[in-house]
C-alpha cells in the first residue's frame, strides 16, 4: 500500500483511506486493488492485461482512456538512466498519468503551489511511494516528478487518452533537486513479489 510523506515534516500517512482522502483535494485519485493470488509467477504482459481487464475497462469508461499497456523496468533495462532522467525533473503532462503498480516500487513527488488545503499550505511538496496494488491518477497539468526506489524495478499498467500527451513539459526552475530520492515505505523483500521480473518495454 502507498506511503505518503509530507516533505516539510516527514509526517507519513499509510492507510489507503487516509492517503486517498489527503490526495482528493489535489484532484489525484488513489485506490488500492487486491493483487494476492491474481497472477502466476510467470505472468506475461498479456496475462496482466487480461486479469485486470474489468478494472481497466472501468477506468477507460470513467476517464476517457483509449489504450492500456504494461511497462516493465528493471536494473538491466537498456538505457534505464536516460529513461529515468526524463521524469526525475519537475514537469507536467497534457493528459492524466494513470499507473497501476503490479510489482516493484517508485515515488511520485507532487508540487502543489497555491493549494487551498490547510496542510498543503505548509507542505506544498509531498511524495507518494507506490507498490504492488496501488493505482494512482496524476491529473494533467499537475507539477510532479518520479523516481524508482533502490531496487530500480517497477512493472505497471498504464492507461492513455493519447500516448503523445504523456511527453513531459519541464518547469523552469523546478524544485526536484531540493528533494532527494528517498523511499520510506515497507522494505523491499526480494523474492516476495507475485510476478517474476521480465525486462520488456
Amino acid at each position: 500500500m502507498a506511503t505518503l510523506t509530507l516533505s516539510n515534516s516527514d509526517r507519513r500517512i499509510e492507510s489507503p483511506e487516509a492517503v486517498a482522502q489527503f490526495l482528493e483535494p489535489f484532484g489525484i485519485h488513489y485506490e488500492h486493488w487486491p493483487v494476492e493470488g491474481r497472477l502466476s509467477a510467470d505472468a506475461t504482459n498479456d496475462d496482466i492485461l487480461a486479469e485486470y481487464a474489468p478494472e481497466i475497462e472501468q477506468l477507460k469508461q470513467s476517464g476517457g482512456y483509449v489504450t492500456a499497456d504494461v511497462i516493465n523496468v528493471a536494473p538491466d533495462t537498456p538505457g534505464l538512466d536516460e529513461m529515468l532522467a526524463k521524469f526525475d525533473k519537475e514537469h507536467t503532462h497534457s493528459e492524466d498519468e494513470v499507473r497501476f503498480t503490479v510489482e516493484g516500487r517508485g515515488v511520485f513527488w507532487i508540487h502543489a503551489p497555491g493549494s487551498d488545503q490547510e496542510e498543503a499550505n505548509t507542505a506544498s511538496v509531498f511524495s507518494i511511494e507506490v507498490e504492488a496494488g496501488d493505482l494512482i491518477n496524476v491529473p494533467a497539468g499537475t507539477q510532479h516528478w518520479f523516481h524508482l526506489c533502490d531496487d530500480r524495478h517497477i512493472r505497471c499498467i498504464r492507461l492513455f487518452q493519447d500516448p503523445a500527451g504523456w511527453t513531459p513539459d519541464y518547469m523552469e526552475g523546478g524544485i526536484a533537486t531540493d528533494h532527494p530520492p528517498v523511499c520510506w515505505g515497507r522494505s523491499y523483500l526480494a523474492g516476495k513479489t507475485e510476478v517474476k521480473p521480465v525486462v520488456q518495454l
